[in-house]
Parts: C-alpha cells; structure tokens; sequence
C-alpha cells in the first residue's frame, strides 16, 4: 500500500472512530437512569448492519485493511449499543421492537448478504463490486439522514437539532474517506463519502448562518442533551 495512501487511511480510522464512539454519553445516561426513554433504535441497528457490511468489504477487497479496522471497531461497538438498548428498553414494545429490528437487519440483512455473495458469486472481483454496491447505497442513505434536521433549522432558525461537532467529524470523515477513495481509484467508498462531504459541508455553513440566532442561544442546553442521539446517525 503507497505511504501516503496509507497515512490517510490512518487518520480515517481516528476520526471514524470519533465518530462511532459519540454516543458513548447517550447510553452513559441511559445505563444510570437505567432507562432508554425517547430514544429510538433504528440508528444504532442501521448503523451496525453499515459496519458490518464495510468489515465484510475490506476483507474481502485486497488492501482493504484499513477499511476493515476501522468499521470492525464500529460493529463492536455498534453491538454494543444495540445490546445495551434492548437491556434497558423503557418497555417492553421497546424491547421487542429494538429486538425484532437488530434480528432482522443485522442477523438476517448481513446474513443474506453474505451467503448470496459467498456462495453465489465465485468471482473475486464481481464479488466485490456487489458488496461495495450495497454498501454504497447504505451509506448514502445514512449520510442523508442530517437532511430533515437542516430543514428542522433552517425552519426554525435554531441549531439545536444539529450539533456543531457532529456535523464538523461528518464533514472530516465524508473528506478524508473520499481523498482515500480518489488515491486508492474506489468507487464504492468514494461516492457515498464524497456526498458525505458535500452534506457535512452544507451543515456547517448552515450552521454559521444560524448559530448566533436569538433561537439557538435560548436552546444551547437543549441541543446538548439532543447531540449523542443525533449522533448515532453518524
């Protein structure tokens, strides 16, 4: 792997990283009040089945380490989450909606994956194409999911919904990942990373537009409390 290809491939991981442990304070609060309350379980499933899926990418792409440690990481702890989610359901409908989805997504949505791509398609490179396809679009549809709340303030006029910091790594992570894709010539990681950068882009100009509203300043405690959920989107 060329050096420089490499070292970007390295500070990827760090701000991947940042991004995957950000709701570390959310479930710190979920574990001591012993509760999930509103927080809903679709982020944290739908970003592991992401995980998973790009650890089965860069195992299976030569050269993919990085990508592969990276996301490897993010699935622990992604199962993690999952995991402290249905202990912790605020009921039992949660529990067993939280249940049902990690089932179904994670177990049953990779399984398929990788049996169709394993057993079905022999070839390395056809295989490959597949699975970044699907990847792809998994993560075209998460990096969009910032939209409605660019719409929640852009309606409003307050960033309480859209964390300074989620959207800054957003934007880092989308940048760095892409920069990685164009040198190591990957479409799969290059495009869905790319609209992440453009996206991460648009919020923080949005963001500097409204920060200093009358608006945001009377929510500032409130988006704190709000940021670990948004984060999970991440």
């Amino acid at each position: 792997m060329d050096s420089t290809l490499f070292i970007i491939g390295i500070i990827g991981n760090i701000i991947s990283v940042l991004v995957f442990i950000s709701p570390i304070k959310t479930f710190w609060r979920i574990v001591r009040s012993g509760s999930t309350e509103d927080f809903e379980p679709a982020p944290y499933v739908f970003t592991l089945l992401n995980a998973l899926l790009w650890l089965y990418y860069g195992l299976t792409k030569p050269d993919g380490l990085l990508v592969a440690t990276v996301n490897g990481f993010g699935a622990v702890m992604e199962a993690i989450y999952v995991v402290l989610f249905v202990v912790y359901a605020a009921d039992h409908a949660t529990r067993i909606k939280a249940a049902k989805l990690a089932t179904a997504l994670d177990i049953g949505g990779f399984g398929v994956v990788f049996a169709a791509t394993t057993f079905a398609i022999r070839e390395l490179d056809l295989r490959i194409m597949v699975i970044g396809m699907i990847c792809a679009c998994l993560n075209v549809l998460m990096y969009g999911s910032p939209l409605a709340a660019m719409k929640t303030v852009i309606t409003t006029k307050s960033v309480e919904f859209m964390p300074f910091f989620l959207s800054f790594f957003l934007f880092l992570n989308g940048g760095i990942w892409a920069t990685y894709a164009v040198l190591d010539r990957d479409i799969f990681l290059g495009i869905p990373n790319g609209i992440g950068f453009v996206l991460g882009s648009i919020q923080l100009i949005i963001y500097a537009i409204y920060m200093n509203s009358k608006a945001s300043q009377s929510s500032k405690e409130t988006a704190e409390d709000a940021a670990p959920l948004l984060a999970s989107n991440a």
